[in-house]
């Protein structure tokens, strides 16, 4: 029985230099672990803002688009109030809706036939401004989306080929002998190409774990004035 004990007492277990070292290593593995699942939680993050910010503002490009197609209905204009609409931050629309409706208003004072969208100063929201709606309606100014950087508004007066470059030089025209409009010509466009650019924050601090620079989205669509070669009354 003794010598049994004997034998026990002789088992060694771990020596301090491997203690040391089991440690080691398992410290080791628990930060590359932390910076792991903190890298993925920053990038989710961002995704998710990134989806959010695009989706919100594809759906006001959408609108924008549809909205500016109708303008100038059953009108002796395009639609476009040129006076009010800047090419890098707004553009006003008119459109005579409610001409067919059986009403006895024959201009454009109803409610969405005289809309302007634009970027509202020191914000990066997309606003749609009602000006027939009266000041207590909460439509009047509606928030399209936000993060928006700007919004260029491009004129033409026939369709035109382009390619998308960035933020601060949106498009650059591919069709021969075909330049913007501006000013008062802007009452001669049949064709309107907008852009839209998104800014998504950075996620986190540099050289944190995960961080995520921040960037920016160009979002672009083009719109036929369809109204222009119909015929007025």
């Amino acid at each position: 029985m003794r010598e049994r004990d004997k034998r026990h007492d002789k088992a060694a277990g771990f020596s301090l230099i491997e203690l040391v070292i089991a440690m080691a290593i398992t410290l080791t593995v628990m930060t590359i672990a932390t910076t792991m699942i903190a890298k993925s939680l920053k990038v989710r993050a961002r995704e998710n803002r990134r989806s959010d910010a695009l989706a919100d503002a594809q759906r006001a490009l959408n609108l924008m688009s549809r909205e500016i197609s109708n303008a100038g209905f059953r009108m002796k204009t395009n639609g476009i109030v040129w006076q009010d609409s800047n090419d890098d931050n707004s553009i006003r629309i008119l459109a005579n809706l409610n001409k067919y409706t059986g009403e006895t208003d024959n201009g454009v004072t109803e409610a969405g036939e005289d809309v302007k969208f634009f970027i509202s100063d020191n914000t990066q929201y997309l606003v749609r401004y009602d000006k027939n709606r009266p000041d207590t309606d909460p439509l009047q100014k509606t928030v399209l989306a936000n993060r928006v950087n700007s919004l260029y508004v491009f004129y033409f007066p026939q369709p035109v080929n382009y390619t998308t470059v960035d933020c601060n030089n949106p498009i650059t025209v591919t069709t021969t002998g075909v330049t913007k409009l501006s000013g008062s010509n802007i009452a001669n466009a049949t064709y309107v190409v907008l852009s839209l650019c998104v800014d998504l924050p950075a996620e986190g601090t540099p050289g944190s774990p995960g961080y995520q620079p921040a960037s920016q989205t160009l979002l672009v669509s083009d719109v036929a004035l369809r109204n222009v070669s119909a015929l007025s009354y």
